[in-house]
């Protein structure tokens, strides 16, 4: 069982974070009559890719195994293997979850700028902060 204080809380911040800035890009680019840049518009878009991060980390919290914390070691969270978790899980949920409130698979468009853009973002922060431990 993973305790509090082995909880990854910075990096599920991160993720979150980086979900938050990718929901509110789409909303600046996509700033029309019909769908206007408000805070209600930005939690609609932000919400089903939240979600799907959030179960992704529920997967990865259950299946951390404890190991001991070496002082070179990245924090919990920070790898490329936990980012890519949560990279698919948090697409693959926005994207089902979109279709089904809007009763229609999303656009090859849609699909591959949603994928790209939080993928950039999720694998972003790590990069950089793998670069800035060395």
């Amino acid at each position: 069982m993973t305790t509090e204080s082995s909880l990854p809380v910075k990096a599920i911040a991160f993720d979150a974070l980086a979900i938050a800035l990718f929901a509110l890009l789409a909303r600046i680019a996509h700033n029309t009559p019909e769908m206007p840049l408000s805070f209600v518009g930005w939690l609609q878009t932000m919400w089903p890719f939240l979600l799907g991060a959030g179960l992704a980390w529920v997967v990865i919290v259950v299946m951390m195994a404890p190991t001991p914390a070496s002082p070179a070691a990245m924090p919990a969270g920070f790898g490329f293997r936990t980012g890519a978790v949560v990279w698919v899980l948090s697409v693959a949920a926005g994207l089902t979850i979109w279709g089904m409130v809007h009763g229609a698979v999303p656009h090859w468009s849609f699909m591959l700028v949603a994928t790209l853009m939080s993928g950039l973002l999720i694998m972003g922060w790590r990069a950089l902060a793998s670069f800035r431990r060395r």
